[in-house]
Order: structure tokens, then sequence, then C-alpha cells
């Protein structure tokens, strides 16, 4: 018998995996290994007996720090008493529960659970019952959080990892909400098989959200200011590897020579040797060449003589000891890895340097902690004609000062700005309304279409306006025809 989708391994805890740890509504991204602590919410574990449970496994935390699968029998709602009229004659002393600290401490070294001890709490108040059926129930939830070490283990997304950062650390991807993020996958046409450029310092997120919904197909090109792409929030999504073959990077500050046509790479030091292989291009000012020899070419050439020696100038050399062999041998080792390494990251370049020279990108997201207005203005050169951009800010007057701009540029259409909006609510019996804390705005969105520029045709008709009344006044002074 076949098992199903869900059943089947992406779905099961693994070894290598990127999880998300979820107790209540906190939340925090890990790797799945074998005995490695992990600490979250004051407790400390295990996670070599997750491995192999499907995700959204509840698991307890027991002694020695092992998790144990939670049993849907031992999910029973904790028993509670009469409830009272009103909290009107209750007064908080602090005597109203029987049992002490050293109790409660002796009750765990017994191995008694977090919810057998939540229940000798409430036997043993003595203003419990005097309760309202809400304050039991508020009672029961604040102890249960102290006492229960339950964490469920769930598979990232986007929803999850976006909740995660804008509750923790709302400053790293500049306090982009989860459902302007939603927004701005829509609004840019996000979807499986298209080129996108994505400009961003979220820390990789909207990078990883545009992953996850093209699903490994179609190519990504990431605009990075400084020396390198920040990807923290993308390694917590756990993509396979294929994901990344079609994602590219490419530095801000080379967009400038790109357009300008005077965009090069530099050749490796094998190519400025001498090879037969011709060098990575991505146009034509790529065929220049820089035959400087660094003294790390001159290493290598020396190297690749020393293998072509005959054998007998080889016997004659002195072998040197077992230790500076080894050493020699893992420095030669490294300096081919970084070698290679180099290697693999300028044929990277290149080929971004040629997907952008295409000029036939479906789609441009901005969400940057810099100035929108240089980079939309630039980056837009690479998209095509009736294809969609997103542009996202915290504030609101960068987005007004690009909207002013676009319009006296031209060559878009539909420009929108809004600002999105979200309340969350309980929904409970009998208690549904808008929960107490809330988000106070969730930035703002610029929005527009690209479309081709017709200053040409326009000059064109000008011309055929001014030309059509001479026409007419010299037709007029001719004589007419008999």
């Amino acid at each position: 018998m076949e098992e199903s989708p869900r059943s089947g391994p992406l779905h099961v805890i693994r070894e290598g995996d990127c999880a998300v740890l979820k107790r209540n509504e906190v939340y925090k991204a890990v790797a799945v290994g074998k005995r490695r602590k992990i600490t979250f919410e004051k407790q400390w574990f295990y996670l070599d007996n997750a491995i192999g449970h499907v995700y959204g496994t509840t698991f307890e935390v027991t002694s020695g720090g092992t998790l144990q699968a939670k049993k849907r029998a031992d999910e029973s709602a904790t028993e509670t008493k009469k409830a009272g009229t009103d909290n009107r004659n209750i007064v908080d002393d602090g005597k109203s529960q029987k049992l002490t600290h050293d109790d409660i401490k002796a009750l765990k070294d017994k191995g008694i659970k977090g919810q057998e001890i939540v229940q000798q709490l409430i036997e043993n108040s003595a203003t419990f019952s005097n309760k309202t059926e809400f304050a039991q129930d508020k009672y029961i939830k604040k102890k249960k959080k102290k006492y229960e070490a339950v964490i469920t283990i769930i598979k990232p997304s986007t929803r999850i990892l976006s909740t995660m950062y804008y509750a923790r650390e709302p400053g790293k991807i500049n306090h982009l909400r989860y459902d302007t993020l939603a927004q701005m996958l829509t609004w840019g046409n996000v979807r499986a098989g298209n080129k996108m450029i994505i400009m961003e310092t979220c820390a990789g997120l909207v990078l990883g959200a545009a992953m996850e919904r093209m699903g490994g197909y179609g190519s990504i090109i990431q605009m990075y200011p400084g020396g390198g792409a920040v990807r923290a929030a993308t390694s917590c999504f756990g993509f396979p590897a294929s994901f990344f073959q079609k994602l590219y990077e490419f530095p801000l500050s080379k967009v400038g020579s790109l357009l300008s046509g005077t965009f090069f790479v530099k050749p490796s030091p094998s190519e400025t040797e001498g090879s037969t292989a011709p060098a990575e291009e991505s146009n034509g000012s790529l065929d220049e060449r820089q035959p400087s020899i660094q003294g790390g070419d001159m290493e290598c050439s020396t190297d690749l003589v020393a293998e072509t020696d005959p054998p007998d100038e080889q016997e004659t050399v002195e072998l040197p000891a077992d230790g500076e062999a080894l050493e020699e041998d893992k420095a030669k080792g490294t300096a081919h890895e970084k070698q290679q390494k180099q290697e693999r990251r300028r044929k990277k370049l290149t080929e971004a340097a040629a997907l952008l020279n295409d000029r036939d990108a479906d789609g441009l997201i901005v969400a940057s902690r810099f100035h929108p207005a240089p980079l939309l203005l630039s980056l837009l050169e690479f998209v095509a004609p009736s294809r969609p951009f997103v542009i996202y800010c915290q504030y609101k007057e960068p987005l007004l000062e690009c909207y002013t701009k676009l319009r006296e540029r031209g060559g878009v259409v539909n420009l929108k700005l809004s600002e999105t909006w979200l309340r969350n609510y309980q929904v409970l019996p009998d208690r549904s309304h808008p929960k107490l804390t809330m988000s106070g705005g969730g930035g703002y969105l610029l929005t527009g279409i690209t479309v081709i520029h017709e200053n040409p045709k326009t000059e064109d008709c000008s011309e055929q306006r001014t030309e059509e009344p001479a026409a007419k006044k010299r037709k007029l002074q001719e004589p007419p025809s008999t």
C-alpha cells in the first residue's frame, strides 16, 4: 500500500531539517540534529526523539531533556470546579494557595508531569471555586504556561517565519508585517517560471517567500548592497539545493556599469595563464583581459611546473617531515577549494549579468531600508514592458517622491500608493473581540505596471500636425481645375 504524500518524507522530521518550535504564540527556528542541546522558553531539551515523527506533533519535555510525543488522550481539558458568580470577594493576598514552592519542587522530583501539577494547584487553591468561568480558564492557562513544558514542531513557511520575525525582531525585516508581505507577492505576480528581480534588506525574508511561492521553477536575481547578500531568514525555510541553482546575486554597485555597458568580470587566474577554455562573458565588454599576474598566480604556476617535472628529478628532492607534509597538503587543499569557490561565484555573477542584460524580467520587488527612488529608477530598466513592480517602505514620504518621479519619467501606468491595515480577533464562545495588542501600522506599498515609452511616435505626430495647416493653405491658393 502506497503512503500518502502528506505522510511521505517531506512531512517527516529528519536530521538536518530546518524546523520551527512553537509554544503558545512564541516561535523559534532551529536546525534538527542529534545530541544538540536546544534552549527555548526557559526549557532545554534534545530533538533526538522527534526525528521520524510527522510535522505538527506535540511533544512534552521530560526529565533529562528528552521529548515524549503527547497522545491525544493526554490533551484532555483540566478538571474545573463549579464557577462562582463574580470575583468581588476575591482578595489577592498571596495566601490562597496552600502548596509552597518546595512542595511543587518535590512534585517535580517525583516525576509528576505539568498537567498533574496544575491539577494539584487547582485543588489546593482556596479561591478557585469562587472565580467566574472566565477567570478559571485564565488561571488554568497561566499555570499551564508556567508548569507544562509542551512544544510543537512545525514545518517552516512564509506565514510562520514572518510572524516570528515580526514578533521578536521587527527591525531586522523593516517592520514588514505578514499581510503586507502577502500583498507584495500578489502585486508582484510571483509565480513559478517567472524571472524576478528582488532588492531587499529584510534578512532574506522576502527572498525566501518568493522562492517558496515559485517552488524552484524560474529564476531570481537578488540585488544586494555592500559585500554580500544576507539570507538569514532564507536559510530557515530549509529549501533543497535545487532551489538555489536558479538563484543569482548581483551587487548594486555594479548596476551603473551594467547599464552603461562597461561592466566586466575579472578573469580567473587559470584564464590569465593562457588556458584554452574561454572566459565566461555577460556582454561584449568582457573581452578585455588583465595580463598582470598576482602573487597567488605565481604560486599556481609553480605548482604546475612541479607536477610536470621528470621522475628522476623528483626523487632527488628532499622529503619534508610527516607533520610538515600534512600541513602543506592542507594548505594546498584550502587554496584549491578557495579558488574553486571564487570561480563558482565569478560564473554566477556572469550569469546574473547576462540575465539582467536581457531586460526581460517579469517583476520587480523592492523592500529596502535605503531610499527607494534611485533603486527603483535604475532597476526598472531591467524589467520587461507590461510587468508589475512593488515597492515597500515603512514610511509614506519616500514613496510619494517615487510616485512623483515616475509620473515625470513616464513608462509606467496604474500607479497606486496604498497602506495595509490588520486587526487580530480573539474568537471564543461569548468573548469574541479584537485583541488588545495590535500593530500600529503595516507600512506602505507603491505598485504599478511598466509600459513602453512612446516618445518617438508622439514627436512624429506633432510634426504631422504642424505640416497640415501649411498644406491646406497651399491647396486653397491653387486655382480650381476646369
